[in-house]
């Protein structure tokens, strides 16, 4: 039994964005030459999600108007009392409905792999949701199974 494991390090650019990350977490199996197990992706932060969906930009925008229409930047949340809270930094942002959209979507996917390919249906993708950017961030993906 193989175990092999790698961080992914990404750049966002808006404050809610949606990223096609399928391509470097192909490379990442490449690179464990594992070719039957399971590629487990996650995000390590608490206001970025993984997802499994469509690789399609209208639908990004959908998913963002949507999410924001449930938990809107403009809502009032207990968490963003900064001045409330104790042992935050200073540049700490109000993002409270970033962490409740990140919890609705999950911080994770596992994705089977079979010949050494993740196992994607022909219109999914692994995509991360940034709720907090723009913002450097980092998935930590591990691939276990046989060679």
């Amino acid at each position: 039994m193989l175990n092999f494991f790698n961080e992914l390090n990404f750049s966002t650019n808006r404050s809610f964005e949606v990223c096609d990350i399928t391509k470097q977490v192909e490379g990442v199996v490449r690179e464990s030459g594992v070719l039957e197990g399971t590629v487990s992706i996650t995000s390590l932060h608490t206001t970025c999600a993984i997802s499994v969906n469509e690789n399609e930009e209208r639908l990004f925008e959908d998913i963002r108007n949507f999410f924001l229409t449930i938990a809107s930047p403009e809502g009032s949340y207990k968490h963003n009392d900064l001045h409330l809270r104790i042992n935050i930094p200073p540049d700490e942002p109000e993002n409270a409905h970033a962490h409740l959209i990140a919890m609705m979507l999950g911080n994770s996917e596992t994705v089977p792999l079979h010949d050494g390919a993740l196992v994607l249906g022909r219109y999914q993708s692994i995509l991360l949701l940034e709720m907090d950017g723009p913002r450097e961030r980092t998935c930590a993906v591990q691939v276990v199974g046989v060679s």
